[in-house]
């Protein structure tokens, strides 16, 4: 084989478009391409991947990463010139292959790309040729890849040539790769309609049985005027031949005749997009161009609209215009300016995944080959963090509806379908709860506030989600009936109704009261953030996240509190609930797992069907007192029972507990055993004290700092399977979640450090991982966060991953310091020297309280974090009294809403020696 030294991707300009030569030389390399309408594809640089829009409707054979190379399916475009074997424009022939393997610039290709856009340019010099194709989904309400492939005479002689598209059409359920993948290929009715090839299958055969189907599969294209195409190859065997193969057909190779003509049909055959187009001459220097339309049509939805919409060169520019330009919009309202122009770009692609993962879910794309679509609880609280930091849509609606997810038990649903209000149990109804999805509504709800002011959302009342498991799916409710719905039900029959307050208050009592026998912390039941520690749902218990529990608990006293500003004295509350607050009236001893345990039990029997309907009024000094009593106790028993040390005082807190009821971290004859995660959550709810973060710190550069791998891995190796903790030891030590750099949590490791002050240690979190993800050589992916990186420090996973809405929440609220106080701006910069252009320089531009915000820092004297203070603040070039108090800024929501709307504001924020510092 040739040289495979990448050379890395270089950004062609600050919005972000980048540019990375010889990208078929890189294995695993896939795009995503996406619309809001719901298609999802993604695409290699030689036309790999798969183009669907839902688990049962994949318009090109379903791919997981590893058929990335080993099938010969793809988006395929033959190029027949007198004189020369057939070439493939995206690269996809036997010939070629062999060819670029002995020899180094057989072709010259380039891959560029944007926001959702990728060209690839492909120059076979012998031939004197070369081949531009883009591929897009454009911002429409069709659901539609476009692909353009542009032929340019590169020699100094006429070709004479025929170009023939050559797209497999599958047009089914995922499902059908592996179970009846024959049989249900004799459902497709297939049709050459005069521009390309149809397939409707008379049926669909998965596990929601025999359906008639109504959805149609096309193949599409028109040269640059909008000519049709002359013949068709409608199905796989016609066109590869006895003994030909996808990238070696017979019909390219043996120049043979289009099998079809418009009007055209066939049955019961694998199809395929095979559009053969007219014969044409390039003269030296000319370009010819083709449009191919890959889409999904619903019932009723016209061939004829796409063809109009999209089936000329001309519409095919415009709708890319039009894409770029909606995908750049999207990310134009939180931008970063650092000394480092290359991060600043990058971070556009972080803010991008966000919305990616809002719209493929955790599923869709080669690496994530799991589900069956449909959201994550967890994720969906997680990514609407980035909305909140670069969205101006008013998002209340949008959280409201989600509490719908949440069961009286303090459970949840764990998938979220694409319609509002859609819930279920989870992946195929596995009746299965993680401990920690309770903790997540609340740090969302909570930045939501401080973004907005809108304390009033915690009375906006919302449904509870209700199915036939109770008890924190421990049981089953024999008395519930699909026919009731999915909404619980007071006893007289109608969907009770709660608080938003009431919602995160029994997510959170229901945790606080659900302990295990072995440290008194909360079960771990299926699993915490952690999904691989899912084998110790017995005895199990996750000491990392009873510590968000507890900083909740004591967040949510203080927004409790701050209710008072709306003139509230008191909230009503379920009936059932009141015992969980049990200082009020009948004191449980916390020290007690049964007792704390049987008044658990006794709530669940008591919510076990329908609830009352009854509620009570209880007074918020009250509420906040019994809220803060439970996370002091939860604070003292973790520091007074989970902290480890090492002989030379290094120290950390233990994270979790196995199925046999031991602890699972320490130091230990085989060496030591310690998580990130554990020690993550113990920083960010000060659970730790200032001294015990210094320690954790030092704990962690000794045992889980990697710089091979760039950062902070999840955790040490624990030398053993560990079946009575979870799946995760059984996977190789330094992959996914046993032991890899893990985006997520050292991300949030990063966060966490920064709330505690430690920034110059938060910074080289963040660093790391943006040095190991931006140096091609050692990751090999495009820019963005990958979910961990394996232990040859390859990106794995890429694009999907809630590492991101972190990272850019830590930017912004951490780094930058620009955050929400209960609706006011509180302006804080952590930004260390570095940091600061050489005009001594750092700026963000984010959206706040419905005004784009260009937050500027001066440091003139490059002082350091810790040296400088805010002195001076400026809007739009006037001076503007502000309240300085300990190096932060405070500015008031009624300021900003003076300033007018619909234009960008500039703030000046001068920064000088704090006291007892000089310049």
């Amino acid at each position: 084989m040739t040289d495979k030294t990448p050379q890395g991707w270089t950004f062609i300009d600050a919005g972000g478009d980048f540019r990375l030569p010889d990208p078929h030389r890189t294995s695993y390399l896939y795009f995503p391409l996406a619309n809001e309408t719901g298609l999802r594809s993604a695409i290699t640089p030689t036309g790999n991947g798969d183009i669907k829009t839902g688990q049962h409707s994949f318009l090109t054979p379903p791919v997981s990463v590893e058929d990335l190379h080993n099938t010969r399916s793809a988006r395929n475009f033959w190029v027949q010139i007198d004189g020369f074997d057939p070439w493939s424009a995206t690269g996809n022939s036997a010939a070629q292959l062999v060819a670029d393997s002995r020899e180094t610039g057989y072709e010259a290709v380039t891959l560029e790309a944007g926001f959702l856009w990728q060209r690839v340019t492909r120059e076979n010099r012998p031939r004197g040729l070369k081949a531009t194709v883009i591929n897009f989904v454009p911002s429409s309400q069709d659901s539609v890849e476009l692909m353009s492939v542009t032929l340019t005479n590169t020699g100094s002689t006429p070709l004479h040539l025929t170009a023939t598209a050559a797209i497999p059409i599958f047009g089914r359920s995922a499902d059908n790769l592996r179970d009846h993948r024959h049989v249900t290929s004799l459902l497709h009715r297939t049709t050459c309609h005069r521009y390309g090839v149809l397939v409707q299958p008379t049926l669909s055969f998965d596990e929601r049985g025999h359906q008639p189907n109504h959805v149609t599969y096309a193949v599409l294209g028109a040269d640059q005027d909008g000519d049709a195409p002359v013949g068709f190859f409608p199905a796989v065997e016609d066109f590869i031949g006895e003994g030909g193969t996808l990238d070696w057909p017979e019909a390219m190779v043996r120049d043979l005749p289009a099998a079809a003509a418009a009007g055209d049909r066939v049955a019961g055959y694998e199809a395929l997009g095979g559009l053969c187009f007219a014969p044409t001459t390039l003269a030296p220097g000319d370009s010819l161009s083709y449009v191919l339309i890959l889409g999904i049509l619903a019932a009723g939805e016209s061939v004829e609209a796409l063809l109009a919409d999209y089936g000329s060169r001309a519409r095919f520019d415009l709708w890319l215009e039009r894409t770029r330009a909606h995908w750049r919009g999207h990310l134009s309202s939180v931008t970063f300016h650092t000394d480092d122009a290359r991060f600043d770009a990058w971070m556009r692609w972080v803010a991008l995944q966000p919305t990616l993962r809002r719209l493929f879910g955790n599923s869709f794309l080669p690496y994530h080959d799991y589900g069956r679509g449909g959201r994550g609880w967890r994720d969906l609280w997680q990514d609407i963090l980035a909305l909140l930091l670069t969205s101006d849509d008013d998002v209340s609606e949008l959280l409201l509806s989600y509490f719908a997810g949440v069961r009286f038990d303090g459970s949840n649903a764990t998938i979220i379908g694409s319609r509002p209000g859609e819930f279920k149990a989870d992946r195929n109804n596995i009746p299965r709860v993680w401990m920690d999805h309770g903790a997540w509504p609340f740090l969302t709800v909570k930045l939501y506030i401080d973004q907005t002011g809108d304390l009033a959302f915690l009375l906006r009342e919302q449904s509870y989600f209700k199915d036939h498991l109770s008890h924190r799916c421990q049981q089953v409710d024999a008395d519930w009936h699909a026919e009731q719905g999915s909404a619980l039900l007071a006893e007289p029959g109608e969907p009770y109704w709660g608080s938003v307050l009431e919602h995160m208050l029994v997510q959170h009592l229901t945790a606080f009261f659900n302990v295990g026998s072995a440290g008194n912390t909360i079960l771990l039941e299926g699993a915490d953030w952690n999904d691989g520690l899912d084998m110790a749902h017995h005895r199990g218990e996750s000491v990392a996240f009873t510590a968000l529990y507890a900083g909740n608990l004591h967040e949510l006293a203080d927004l409790v509190l701050a209710l008072s500003r709306l003139d509230v004295t008191q909230v009503e509350l379920a009936s059932e609930v009141l015992p969980l607050l049990d200082t009020l009236a009948a004191p449980t001893d916390y020290a007690s797992p049964q007792a704390k345990r049987a008044l658990l039990a006794s709530y669940f029997e008591s919510v076990r069907h329908t609830v009352s309907g009854k509620k009570q009024p209880v007074a918020l000094a009250d509420l906040a007192r019994d809220l803060a009593a439970k996370a002091a106790w939860l604070r003292d028993h973790l520091h007074s029972q989970e902290w480890i040390e090492d002989s030379q005082g290094r120290g950390w807190f233990n994270g979790y507990y196995d199925d046999d009821g031991q602890r699972v971290e320490g130091v230990r004859q085989a060496g030591v055993r310690m998580t990130l995660t554990g020690q993550v959550f113990t920083l960010m709810s000060n659970i730790a004290s200032d001294e015990q973060a210094r320690q954790i710190v030092r704990a962690a550069d000794r045992y889980l700092l990697d710089p091979a791998v760039g950062g902070y891995r999840l955790n040490t190796d624990f030398g053993a399977v560990m079946p009575s903790l979870g799946r995760a030891f059984g996977f190789a030590f330094g992959h996914k979640e046993n032991g890899a750099m893990f985006s997520h949590m050292a991300v949030m490791f990063a966060n966490a450090l920064y709330q505690r002050d430690l920034v110059r240690e938060g910074w080289r979190v963040l660093a790391g991982i943006y040095d190991q993800s931006q140096d091609f050589a050692k990751s090999r992916i495009y820019p963005g966060i990958p979910e961990y990186f394996s232990d040859r420090g390859r990106g794995m996973y890429p694009w999907l991953t809630g590492s991101a809405s972190w990272y850019l929440l830590t930017l912004v609220s951490e780094v930058y310091g620009v955050k929400g106080q209960l609706g006011d701006l509180l302006l804080q910069p952590k930004l260390l020297a570095s940091q600061f252009d050489g005009q001594g320089s750092a700026g963000i531009q984010v959206l706040f309280a419905g005004r784009a915000l260009d937050i500027r820092y001066h440091n003139s004297g490059r002082l350091d974090y810790g040296e400088y203070t805010i002195k001076a603040v400026r809007i739009d070039d006037r001076p503007l009294p502000v309240d300085l108090h300990d190096g932060r800024a405070l500015l008031s929501r009624g300021a900003l809403l003076r300033l007018p709307a619909g234009q960008l504001h500039r703030i000046d924020i001068q920064l000088g020696a704090a006291p007892g510092e000089s310049l």
